[in-house]
């Protein structure tokens, strides 16, 4: 299927003459798409939506914009422009362009399909019913792709006609919450006309289904309900800038209750479900199988679509001359997340690729400072790929144990307080956390404060990389008082103070070799040392085959990074966080000029 699908993309590119430039502003006019030909029959239609689904997705939204938090970081230097995005060094000039020109791409192409799906006539009811999801996928890819922008640059242009009707090339900021409400009215619309995925009309989760629009409804409804960085959008004063949520109680309410009922409509209907076991979700993943705890992926057989480069810049180190092939990623998983998960919670060794694969193919395990994301891994796949950075991994927009979370998140809100209700979802999430063990999951929290500080908690273990975090945190409010708790917790780990002081210092395994694609290993055993072992006790690991690792040392597979307070790396970890300014980003200095309606709109601190 996604063979075909990348093929049917390539072909609609070549028949409606789409060109590649940069600026989203530059966009084909509507008679590129012919209307006469493209929308005159539904085959050609379908092939006009599926060309929109390649610039849903970008790299950036996983790389630049999924380092930075309490999970992951940047393992570039300091003078690198991703490293400095990574810590909030901000400026116009390395504020990250092409997911923005991507979105854009996929809302004008969106709104010309919905106008002339719109006004297709069908031959009978299984032709409305096709021109019908068509139309409803159409509203969906625009409304995600303006939460993709919205969440992070705030007040935008706010297109919903294609460019030629709208008759000027000049759009300015338009407010957030507008954006918001546009984006639930379309997702609304879409769940009426999306078919559920039972239905059998489409094969896999590459493309929206009823229950896919539902989760990303809920999505959008938490975000337009939650915080964000605002100013006046008439004066752009410095002064008017203020961290809070929209001024309208009610309309904040009626989005937790959106939010709340389009997660309950999913877990009602039944179709979709958590996996057994959590490794199996991106074993499954890795290698292309789908299954009912994914509900909506980008595609990404034998494609780079937009530069991404799944399980080779965000996977673990696999050397260029291993079985496995190069893979160089330059995100790192924060020292302290190894600590963060409980004991017992199976997701950490999958979330964390605690091992790297070396020229000879040995698993090399990593201290503290260079572990790696585990869960696009390549050791994992059955098979190479098409080529080192097209490893054919698509990008998990939605599993259900997000449903699971935001409907407990929503149902605190609603109740001042988790419900019942949403004590189960929660709970859900985190039995299948701990291999099914309830008796592992401590007790569930009763008040609202903390059960909202366990939903934040809890994200971030299941969610970890899958990039949500920085815009998750911003829409709590607590972006700044997170990330410097996590700086904290750094410097903690590496003194061996607090909560860490009775962490390994020392880790003694076996180096061993891997085989086999399809690699069975999670994580390599290992014996653990909180002292440095005698010498006695040393001679005797080597003598039994053991690789004695000083885990804060800077002895990796690949980027090795000496975990101390005096570090380099450590101090400048998000040295240009501030408290409300940081939340939102600059726009690029080119997105402002290639857009006159942009002018003197730039966020008011940079």
């Amino acid at each position: 299927m996604k063979k075909i699908l990348y093929n049917i993309t390539i072909l609609t590119f070549a028949v409606l003459g789409f060109t590649s430039c940069k600026k989203w502003l530059n966009m084909p006019s509507e008679s590129k798409f012919d209307s006469e030909t493209t929308f005159q029959t539904v085959d050609k239609a379908e092939m006009a939506v599926l060309g929109i689904y390649p610039f849903t997705f970008n790299r950036e939204l996983y790389y630049q914009f999924g380092m930075g938090t309490d999970e992951c970081f940047s393992t570039e230097g300091e003078t690198n422009s991703k490293n400095q995005f990574s810590n909030y060094v901000y400026s116009p000039g390395i504020t990250p362009t092409d997911t923005y020109t991507a979105m854009y791409r996929a809302i004008e192409y969106a709104n010309v399909c919905i106008k002339n799906l719109s006004a297709m006539t069908a031959a009978g009811e299984a032709e409305q019913k096709k021109i019908n999801m068509l139309l409803g996928e159409s509203y969906a890819m625009r409304a995600m792709s303006y939460l993709n922008v919205v969440r992070l640059f705030g007040d935008l242009p706010y297109p919903t006609i294609p460019v030629q009707d709208a008759g000027t090339f000049s759009s300015s900021r338009v407010s957030r919450d507008t954006i918001y409400d546009g984006c639930v009215a379309d997702l609304q619309k879409a769940i009426d006309l999306l078919p559920w995925k039972s239905e059998g009309m489409v094969a896999t989760p590459e493309r929206f289904t009823k229950n896919a629009a539902y989760g990303i409804l809920a999505r959008v409804a938490l975000y337009a309900a939650g915080y964000s960085l605002r100013w006046d959008l008439a004066s752009y004063s410095a002064g008017s800038i203020t961290m809070g949520q929209r001024t309208d109680a009610a309309r904040i309410r009626e989005l937790y209750q959106i939010a709340s009922d389009a997660c309950n409509a999913v877990m009602t209907k039944g179709e979709n479900d958590l996996l057994g076991s959590f490794e199996t979700v991106f074993r499954d993943l890795v290698n292309g199988r789908y299954n009912k705890e994914s509900m909506l992926e980008y595609g990404q057989y034998g494609t780079n679509v937009n530069g991404s480069a799944i399980g080779y810049t965000n996977g673990m180190f696999a050397h260029t001359s291993s079985l496995y092939g190069k893979a160089e990623p330059l995100m790192g998983a924060m020292p302290t997340l190894l600590y963060d998960f409980g004991e017992g919670d199976q997701r950490r060794d999958v979330s964390i690729a605690t091992y790297g694969v070396t020229s000879a193919n040995k698993r090399q395990m990593n201290p503290y400072g260079s572990n790696r994301i585990g869960k696009f891994r390549v050791t994992w796949k059955s098979g190479s790929g098409t080529a080192i950075n097209k490893r054919d991994i698509n990008w998990p927009w939605l599993r259900y144990s997000d449903i699971l979370l935001m409907y407990a998140e929503a149902q605190n809100e609603l109740n001042n307080g988790p419900s019942a209700t949403g004590k189960a979802a929660f709970e859900k999430v985190r039995i299948r956390g701990f291999g099914g063990d309830a008796g592992k999951i401590g007790t569930t929290p009763a008040t609202y404060q903390d059960f909202k500080n366990a939903i934040i908690n809890e994200r971030k273990l299941e969610l970890a990389f899958e990039g949500l975090r920085r815009t998750d945190l911003v829409r709590w409010g607590i972006q700044y008082e997170v990330l410097s708790q996590a700086k904290q917790n750094v410097i903690d780990m590496a003194n061996k103070t607090g909560k860490y002081a009775n962490i390994d210092l020392f880790r003694a395994y076996k180096l061993e070799t891997a085989t086999t694609f399809n690699d069975p290993v999670v994580a390599i055993p290992y014996i653990g040392y909180k002292t440095a072992p005698t010498p006695a006790e040393q001679a005797q690991l080597t003598t039994d085959g053991y690789t004695l690792l000083n885990m804060h040392s800077n002895v990796a597979p690949h980027g090795g990074r000496e975990l101390a307070a005096s570090q380099a790396w450590v101090k400048a970890i998000f040295r240009g966080l501030e408290k409300n300014k940081t939340e939102l980003l600059p726009l690029n200095t080119t997105t402002i000029d290639n857009n006159p309606g942009l002018a003197g709109q730039q966020h008011p601190l940079y």
